[in-house]
């Protein structure tokens, strides 16, 4: 860690100032304002700043502490969502600038970051699904390789199949989803799979997670309206979502009773599914599809959000091979598929003129594919043992990484035997 991680996070914030250099400008720059034939006036970025703000306080606050639930692993939880979302933006910028503008100068305003903010937010999904399972080294080049990704992803499903997906459903959430799937698959661990003692959370960490639930619920409405055209489209992207969201809480709290011995709530089911109902309105959400539509769309993505952190993740764990530490799964990849599969119904009603149900389906199946056999690719990089992975039994604690409290005082001795493993503290 102490000359690897180092000397590759500056080696690419020394290209990437290089490259800003040369390829991006100011968007009031006048030979912008020629390029794009534009006035040179500044009212759209603050008619949209406060929108950028909710996006920016998802990203770095939201995400964040939403994976703070693992008893010894806050510190990672919070610092490495820092640290690839600052890498993210930056790597994001540049890509989707040179891939959208064709090699010509990048401008930069309000949207650009804005989209730039959604790029990091599809390797943070991911992240997910690894959480506590690999090292910062590797998280730095999952980021930089699944941002290229899936921007060549976005530029389909946008440019090429012309699909609506204004809340980023599919391109975004069933994208992280499964790409970290497909990563955690390929970095399986047999050792992990009965368990870790420190994959458990405790009453403050738990609670420090929902910190993270509620400011991603309260900014949801911000996050799928940010991008969408000003007047009637961007209202019903709000108004949907925040009626999805509000009908996702109260079936996830039932579900969750209802699944449960003894009719007992379970946080995980709350900190995760009651915010279901924004993934999968996403696609449709500035679309004239009713409020009523919008809130059984937030249902049945509650529903199933529940159900899949019930039933489904310890069968992905013992049958499929695939450790999902944070369930990402239930909260981004099946209300991401809701959300496309809500869009294609959508479409086919009429409801919107931006696209076929058969480009819609096109950009659900690009999506997800893309993401599977991209996550794949990265996760055979990713095992290459020069990366330094953590092993089994130093796997969701902080002290490997961080300077912890109590580390240093910290000597663990492990005797390995047929038998049994093992620990003192010393």
């Amino acid at each position: 860690m102490r000359f690897k991680f180092p000397l590759m996070a500056l080696s690419l914030e020394v290209a990437m100032i290089f490259l800003f250099k040369l390829f991006v400008q100011y968007e009031t720059d006048d030979n912008i304002l020629q390029q794009t034939n534009r006035t040179k006036s500044t009212d759209e970025f603050f008619v949209l700043y406060s929108l950028f703000q909710d996006v920016h306080v998802m990203i770095f606050v939201g995400f964040g502490f939403l994976m703070t639930f693992l008893k010894k692993y806050g510190f990672s939880s919070v610092g490495i969502n820092l640290f690839i979302a600052a890498l993210g933006l930056q790597w994001g910028t540049l890509i989707r600038g040179i891939l959208h503008y064709h090699g010509q100068t990048i401008p930069i305003g309000i949207i650009s970051m804005i989209n730039a903010d959604f790029s990091t937010a599809t390797v943070l999904i991911s992240f997910g699904a690894v959480l506590g399972k690999i090292s910062p080294i590797q998280m730095l080049i999952m980021t930089i390789i699944e941002i290229t990704v899936f921007v060549g992803n976005e530029y389909l499903v946008a440019e090429n199949f012309m699909a609506s997906d204004i809340g980023a459903s599919m391109t975004i959430h069933a994208f992280g989803a499964y790409f970290g799937l497909a990563v955690a698959g390929i970095l399986y661990r047999p050792g992990l799979r009965r368990g870790h003692k420190n994959e458990e959370s405790e009453y403050h960490s738990d609670l420090f997670a929902m910190i993270g639930t509620l400011f991603l619920w309260i900014f949801w409405p911000s996050f799928n309206s940010a991008i969408a055209d000003a007047g009637e489209k961007r209202y019903r992207a709000i108004v949907n979502t925040y009626f999805s969201l509000a009908a996702s809480v109260l079936t996830a709290y039932a579900f969750s009773s209802l699944v449960e011995d003894r009719g007992k709530l379970n946080m995980v089911h709350i900190q995760n599914a009651t915010l279901a109902g924004g993934v999968a309105v996403g696609t449709c959400a500035d679309m004239n599809i009713g409020l009523y539509v919008s809130m059984i769309i937030g249902s049945t993505a509650g529903m199933v959000s529940v159900f899949g952190f019930k039933f489904l993740t310890p069968l992905f764990a013992t049958k499929l091979m695939i450790q999902d530490t944070c369930g990402v799964h239930n909260l981004h990849g099946l209300p991401g598929v809701i959300g496309g599969l809500a869009g294609i119904a959508a479409v086919a009603m009429g409801v919107s003129d931006k696209s076929t149900w058969a480009m819609q389906a096109a950009a659900l199946g690009s999506s997800i594919g893309t993401a599977v056999f991209g996550g794949m690719f990265t996760g055979l990089i990713l095992k290459l043992p020069i990366w330094e992975q953590p092993p089994d039994h130093n796997c969701y604690d902080d002290s490997v990484y961080w300077e912890a409290p109590g580390g240093k005082n910290m000597i663990i001795i492990y005797e390995y035997s047929s038998q049994s493993q093992l620990e003192l503290e010393v």
